[in-house]
């Protein structure tokens, strides 16, 4: 656990080349090294004082390309006592502890970040606001936890096997819906019985393959069918493993086409899309266990053509945004 203070911005500026590539979840946009403490960090600090990064999963690693990444897991967490101000809309304070997770990923040249790409799940502390103004999920809400075994940062080893079983998952899934017949992805060879799929906000967590395909998959591929993912098509991913555990970057990673209705309650536009999705996977009994997976949902509606955070500031217009002050104590 980390506390983020103001004294964040200036190791950012140390381990951050100012020319970076900082690839950021909707509605944030590309930005530079130099810019990403303003853009990112500091509003967030404004409106939790006393926010902590915990970081659940590090891992390290040189893709098959010959580049070095860093990818995290983890949730900031914070008393929200000020509104979170994005592009000029505000989502309201909670007054309470408040969590947010984060995938992010960092390339590694000469000592410094030269590349990043990060998803925050917004809509999590949306809903933590009461301000999600969109669809209801079908998962479980719940804060993510951490690895079962409280292994996500001390994770060692050649993870060749763990990759090469999860990239081989991701290419039978691929094999259903132009396969009508489920049993063609061979769910029950890849997934763990009790595996842990946890999606992000707007979608949910789900249990098992009953709760993946009905709360995930299902819907998912009624909506758009056609997904390609990126060895399928002219997409590019960076993947990197440690023992256990399996990571994927892309920017963006699956092409889709939303043909019929039934995902997420948007409506069948027929119009193609990309999605970015940083993913984290963990090995168990040489099955997957766990699968962390964040999508940047704000920006899937934006293609779409809805703007969530403007439709939130129509919900506002009836709700005290402003700071919340408690009777006792103090953040330091």
């Amino acid at each position: 656990m980390k506390c983020i203070t103001q004294d964040a911005g200036t190791t950012l500026d140390k381990v951050v080349a100012p020319d970076a590539r900082i690839h950021l979840c909707a509605p944030f946009g590309t930005v530079s090294g130099k810019d990403i403490w303003g853009n990112l960090y500091a509003p967030l600090l404004t409106s939790m004082p006393d926010l902590e990064r915990r970081d659940m999963i590090v891992l390290t690693g040189t893709t098959p390309e010959g580049q070095d990444w860093v990818g995290c897991m983890g949730n900031y967490m914070g008393t929200m006592i000020r509104p979170w101000t994005i592009n000029g809309h505000h989502i309201p304070p909670t007054g309470h502890l408040t969590h947010m997770r984060y995938h992010e990923f960092f390339r590694i040249e000469n000592g410094q970040v030269t590349e990043a790409q990060i998803i925050w799940d917004i809509p999590e502390l949306m809903m933590q606001a009461g301000a999600w103004p969109m669809a209801p999920q079908l998962g479980k809400f719940l804060c993510t936890p951490a690895p079962m075994f409280q292994d996500g940062l001390t994770a060692q080893g050649d993870g060749q096997a763990a990759m090469d079983h999860v990239i081989a998952m991701l290419m039978d899934l691929c094999k259903h819906p132009a396969n009508p017949d489920p049993a063609v992805m061979n769910l029950e060879y890849y997934w763990h019985p009790r595996f842990n799929w946890y999606g992000p906000a707007g979608i949910g967590t789900a249990r098992g393959i009953a709760g993946f395909r009905n709360w995930h998959q299902i819907p998912f591929l009624r909506a758009m069918p056609d997904r390609k993912l990126d060895a399928m098509g002219d997409l590019m991913s960076h993947w990197f493993a440690q023992g256990d555990y399996v990571c994927e970057t892309g920017w963006p990673n699956m092409r889709l086409t939303v043909t019929e209705d039934g995902w997420m309650g948007l409506a069948p536009a027929g119009k193609e899309i990309v999605m970015r999705s940083l993913d984290f996977w963990r090995m168990e009994d040489g099955k997957i266990r766990e699968n962390w997976v964040l999508i940047d949902l704000l920006d899937v509606y934006a293609q779409l053509g809805v703007d969530v955070l403007a439709r939130m500031s129509e919900f506002n217009k009836a709700k005290s945004i402003g700071p919340i002050t408690l009777p006792e104590g103090q953040f330091l």
